[in-house]
């Protein structure tokens, strides 16, 4: 999907927006010299399995449509048994989280992402730190 390079003025509404969002985030993420190794080295990730599920979450947790079921934390833990996760990590991922928010879209539905954004990366700090 190609990025919004208009002046931005729309927010988050709909599972396309989604889409946009997500892809433009990895796009960054898997370049990125301080996380991208978690998702093409450590875990090796099936991108045609995990993108759609990352819609979905996404989709869930912002515009309310009941797609995604799962539970995220324990696929960290997993990841961070293999490689432990590092305050670093989690600031680096909501770094290109909120580039890939305000590289697109501005509102309400965008500022909520990037907070959710920040509240799951806080609750994994904690939960990662218990469970592994």
């Amino acid at each position: 999907m190609a990025k919004n390079t208009t002046n931005i003025s729309k927010d988050i509404q709909s599972r396309k927006d989604i889409e946009l969002l997500v892809d433009e985030f990895y796009k960054m993420v898997i370049k990125d010299d301080l996380i991208g190794h978690f998702f093409t080295k450590v875990i090796e990730l099936d991108w045609d399995r995990h993108i759609p599920v990352m819609y979905d979450f996404w989709e869930t947790s912002l515009l309310g449509e009941m797609k995604y079921k799962g539970n995220p934390m324990l696929k960290h833990i997993e990841l961070s048994k293999k490689e432990t996760l590092k305050p670093e990590h989690y600031e680096r991922w909501l770094s290109l989280w909120k580039q890939s928010i305000r590289g697109n879209f501005e509102g309400e539905k965008a500022e909520t992402a990037i907070q959710r954004g920040r509240q799951i990366g806080e609750l994994m700090k904690i939960k990662i730190e218990k469970y592994t």
